[in-house]
């Protein structure tokens, strides 16, 4: 199984970025993905869930400025995050359940917001 993630880098706080995660390998359906993030010092957090139903939930510091989206075809699940403060700078992980083996982590992608 492999989670590659992307779309980090540096932006100036009020603007966007959109990371994406694929996976691939693991040949089972994917129940839920879901993006983490961790700050320096700080716990791992949950940020965004979307289910293979579709169904989304947010963490309240991130609910109407980022949106979770995938696309079921390619295994491939989005986060456009816009609006973006320098608290959510941290490394953003992809985490992804398949069904029968479980849970599985990305390497993170670095997102840094410049007041």
């Amino acid at each position: 199984v492999q989670l590659v993630e992307s779309g980090g880098g540096l932006v100036q706080a009020g603007g966007s970025l959109r990371l994406s995660c694929a996976a691939s390998g693991s040949g089972f359906n994917i129940k839920a993905m879901r993006w983490h993030r961790q700050a320096p010092g700080k716990q791992r957090e949950l940020v965004a869930v979307i289910t293979s139903g579709g169904s989304k939930e947010y963490a309240d510091s991130v609910r109407d400025r980022f949106t979770v989206s995938r696309d079921n075809a390619k295994n491939t699940m989005f986060l456009q995050m816009n609006s973006l403060k320098p608290e959510d700078t941290a490394v953003y992980y992809c985490g992804v359940t398949f069904q029968f083996i479980g849970e599985y982590w990305g390497q993170g992608t670095q997102v840094t917001v410049s007041s």
